[in-house]
């Protein structure tokens, strides 16, 4: 145990830190709670940023809850605690996803805190990529992040890539009928260039990427048909990195395992010199979610698509406040 609860200051910057993950939209759906007595902090699900019509199951809503959680535990490693975790600690209430105690016993996790330094560093990248390789020892660098979170990433061979790629625009195609899913991304995602000053969510017109010529990589138009002045066009890589994030079950706690495995997935892409982006538009389709599995390999069921390489880094999307994510009792 350690002799002192974590200051306020301290658990403001661990907030901090765990609100830079990624989540569906930037809508991040989070809020934080801190037993100062105690020690305690607590992840939940804040209702009020859930994307029912793209995100029905709340899948999505709890892998960014878990990527949060990740960024936490990193963050917490960073300063020499040792906390430990219950994932949906109370089965009576399901928006309380996870209870961290900042007291808890045990050895620092130094793996973990030395992903620190790429926290503030990974920005989802959604332009063009270099067609460049990535070495087998950072493939299994990464793999091996995921292993470390329970979880399973695996690399598809190139015609599982391409059918990946068919079913993002097939996926693509069933949003544009879809007007009550086309408004919910509309009102995540903002067209205006540059971002308009004071928003603090959602994700900005910068941070959209180019419009694609061809369909070479798996990419989410988030200007939805919407006029865009301004933004250009671009050829993408012609032979995308395309990586399956995937676990054996799929209920809230897996998802809260994802999204910490995807985070620290990422966070170590970024360590190794790598950009990437997600696409769940594939994912969000019952009908076609099935189709994303390869269908020799063990991963029972898929809950990212990430696609990475080499090339520029993406702009980085605006945050809430931490004082809008916190309440210390």
């Amino acid at each position: 145990m350690t002799a002192e609860p974590p200051g306020l200051n301290a658990v403001t910057a661990l907030v901090t830190e765990a609100a830079a993950a990624p989540s569906l939209h930037n809508a991040q759906p989070w809020t934080f709670r801190y037993l100062r007595d105690i020690g305690v902090l607590r992840l939940y699900a804040d209702r009020e940023r859930a994307l029912p019509r793209t995100d029905p199951d709340d899948r999505g809503l709890h892998i960014g809850c878990g990527a949060a959680l990740l960024n936490l535990r990193v963050a917490a490693a960073a300063t020499g605690l040792a906390p430990t975790v219950r994932l949906l600690p109370d089965p009576a209430h399901p928006d309380f996803l996870a209870e961290v105690d900042l007291c808890g016993g045990g050895l620092c996790d130094g793996a973990l805190a030395r992903l620190d330094p790429a926290v503030r560093r990974r920005h989802s990248s959604r332009l063009p990529f270099r067609d460049e390789e990535i070495p087998g020892a950072v493939r299994e660098g990464l793999s091996g992040a995921a292993r470390a979170e329970g979880a399973q990433l695996l690399f598809p061979g190139a015609w599982h890539v391409q059918s990946i790629i068919e079913l993002v625009r097939d996926a693509a195609d069933r949003e544009a009928i879809a007007p009550e899913v086309r408004e919910e991304t509309a009102r995540w995602t903002h067209t205006e260039l540059p971002h308009a000053a004071g928003v603090a969510d959602g994700i900005p017109g910068e941070a959209f990427g180019p419009r694609q010529r061809g369909t070479s990589a798996p990419m989410r138009d988030f200007a939805v048909g919407r006029p865009m002045p301004g933004r250009g066009w671009a050829s993408f890589e012609r032979h995308p990195n395309i990586a399956l994030l995937g676990t054996a079950r799929d209920g809230p706690v897996d998802w809260l395992v994802a999204g910490q495995a995807l985070e620290r997935v990422l966070l170590r892409a970024t360590a190794d010199g790598l950009v990437a982006s997600v696409a769940s538009q594939p994912l969000e389709w019952p009908e076609i979610r099935w189709a994303v599995r390869d269908p020799v390999s063990a991963m029972a069921h898929v809950q990212m698509v990430i696609r990475l390489g080499y090339g520029p880094e993406g702009p980085a999307s605006p945050r809430r406040p931490v004082a809008d994510l916190l309440d210390v009792l």
